[in-house]
């Protein structure tokens, strides 16, 4: 007796954990305003991916905002970005979120001179990653994901971080079927 009403705990427990649904979070930090090669954008093109990806997942979406707003032209945002990376600066963010009971995090963001907003650093560096699946995702306007694949996995200490997908801002602004497509693969 005592034998069955074990088997039967475990079964009870096993079957209650399978049916436990992961959470997912998107993280992205994105940039509206003057964008290369799209003009002036009220939504942002790594924004754009976020909301495809929230919309075909049902993942809670949470904006990373620098304290100070980047300004909106594109040469004065490109500048302050430039000089952040060579000081190595750690941005203030507006609010923070906790990730802690989140099993998969999709980490979206653009690339900027070849790496990721030092406002995303400031995020990525105040969490535990540890046990965490990140699925990153990137928009660029033609060098790819930069050297960020190496960057999330030597800064996410113990998270299971994918390969990131990189889409063209310029499509990812003006072509929503295309972003699907390039999405694909994380979208399963």
């Amino acid at each position: 007796m005592r034998t069955l009403i074990l088997a039967l705990a475990i079964v009870f427990t096993l079957s209650f954990s399978a049916g436990a649904e992961a959470k997912s979070l998107i993280i992205v930090f994105s940039h509206a305003g003057e964008n290369y090669s799209v003009g002036n954008v009220a939504v942002g093109n790594t924004m754009k991916l976020a909301q495809i990806i929230a919309a075909k997942t049902g993942a809670e979406l949470f904006e990373v905002k620098p304290a100070k707003e980047y300004p909106s032209t594109y040469d004065e945002c490109t500048d302050i970005a430039k000089r952040e990376q060579n000081a190595g600066a750690r941005p203030a963010i507006l609010e923070d979120k906790d990730i802690s009971g989140y099993d998969t995090i999709y980490f979206g963001y653009p690339i900027w001179w070849g790496d990721i907003p030092m406002c995303m650093y400031t995020f990525i560096e105040a969490h535990d990653w540890s046990g965490k699946t990140v699925i990153p995702f990137c928009t660029h306007e033609g060098s790819g994901a930069g050297r960020t694949d190496r960057t999330l996995n030597s800064t996410m200490k113990g998270a299971n971080v994918r390969k990131v997908t990189a889409v063209r801002g310029s499509t990812a602004q003006n072509n929503p079927s295309a972003s699907e497509r390039a999405l694909a693969g994380i979208l399963k």
